[in-house]
C-alpha cells in the first residue's frame, strides 16, 4: 500500500516559511505583543469597580436591566475570587484576537458573496479550519511565533475566523433579491448596493457571527495557555498539573461567568438590530 507523507510535506513547508520569512514573524510578533500588552496593563489599570460599571453600562444599554445585574454581579465574583488580573489578560487577549479575524473574516465573507467561484473555494478552506482539532493550531503558532501570547492570539483568530466568514456570506445573500433589484435600477453601483443595501439589512446576520466569533476566542484563549498565554487558561491548567482542584475550579467558574457575559452582550446587538429591521 503507498503512503503519503503529508506530515514530512507539512514540516517541509513549516521550515521553508521560517528560513524565508522569519523576519516578517518577528514584526508581526513585536506588532502584536506591543498592541496586547497595552490593550492589558490599560484593563488592569483602570480600577476594577469602574471596569465593571462600564461593562454593566453596556450591557445595561443592550440587553437590558436584567444583564446588567448579572454582570455586575458576576465580575464581582471574579474579583472576589482574586482572578480579576487573569480575568483582564483573557478579556484582552480575547477581545484583540476577536477583532482581528473579524477584520479579517467580514471582507473575506463579503467577497464569498460577491462571488461564487471564490465561494466554492472558500467553503473547503472553513471546513478545515473549523474541523481541525484546537491543539493543532498551536504547533505551527509556537514555530513561527514562539511561546507567549502572540501564538495564543494567531491560533485563536485561525480557530475563530471561519463563523464570521460565514456567516457575512450567508447574511449578504439573504437580502431579497428584488430590494437588490430595485437597488439596481435607481442607479446604485455596486459599493452603493453593497454599503447602503446589502450590509445594513444583513447586520444582524452579522452580529451573530460577531457573537460566536468571540465565544470561539474564549474557548481557544484557554486553551493557548499550554504555549503560555497567561490569563484564566493558565489557572485552570496549574489546577490540572498541579492538582489545585479548588483554584482550577474558580478559574472554570470566571471563565463561565465572562463568557456568558459576553454572549449576552454581543446577542443582544444582533436582536436590537434584528428588531429594527422589523
Amino acid at each position: 500500500m503507498v503512503t503519503i507523507p503529508i506530515g514530512k510535506f507539512f514540516e517541509a513547508v513549516i521550515v521553508w516559511l521560517r528560513f524565508h520569512f522569519d523576519d516578517f514573524f518577528n514584526i508581526i510578533r513585536q506588532g502584536l505583543t506591543s498592541f496586547i500588552d497595552g490593550f492589558e496593563n490599560m484593563l488592569i489599570f483602570i480600577p476594577a469597580a469602574v471596569v465593571i460599571g462600564l461593562m454593566a453600562a453596556i450591557a445595561w444599554r443592550s440587553a437590558g436591566k436584567g444583564v446588567a445585574i448579572f454582570t455586575v454581579l458576576s465580575m464581582s465574583l471574579i474579583y472576589s475570587m482574586g482572578l480579576w488580573p487573569q480575568t483582564m489578560q483573557t478579556l484582552a487577549l480575547v477581545l484583540t484576537s476577536a477583532m482581528i479575524a473579524l477584520i479579517i473574516g467580514i471582507p473575506i465573507g463579503i467577497w464569498a458573496a460577491r462571488s461564487d467561484k471564490f465561494d466554492k473555494v472558500a467553503r473547503p478552506v472553513l471546513d478545515f479550519m473549523q474541523t481541525m482539532p484546537a491543539f493543532v493550531y498551536l504547533i505551527p503558532a509556537v514555530l513561527f511565533f514562539k511561546l507567549g501570547k502572540v501564538p495564543g492570539a494567531v491560533a485563536t483568530v485561525i480557530f475563530a475566523m471561519p463563523p464570521a466568514v460565514r456567516l457575512t456570506n450567508l447574511g449578504i445573500r439573504q437580502v431579497p433579491e428584488d430590494v437588490v433589484e430595485a437597488a439596481l435600477s435607481f442607479g446604485s453601483t455596486p459599493r452603493q448596493l453593497l454599503f447602503k443595501v446589502q450590509l445594513p439589512i444583513a447586520i444582524p446576520t452579522i452580529l451573530a457571527g460577531v457573537n460566536q466569533t468571540i465565544m470561539l476566542s474564549l474557548s481557544m484563549v484557554v486553551i493557548a495557555a499550554m504555549i503560555g498565554a497567561g490569563g484564566l487558561g493558565e489557572e485552570v491548567l496549574k489546577g490540572i498539573t498541579q492538582l489545585k482542584i479548588g483554584r482550577g475550579f474558580e478559574s472554570g467558574i470566571a471563565v463561565v461567568f465572562l463568557a456568558m457575559v459576553l454572549d449576552r452582550i454581543t446577542q443582544s446587538l444582533a436582536n436590537i438590530n434584528r428588531n429594527r429591521k422589523m
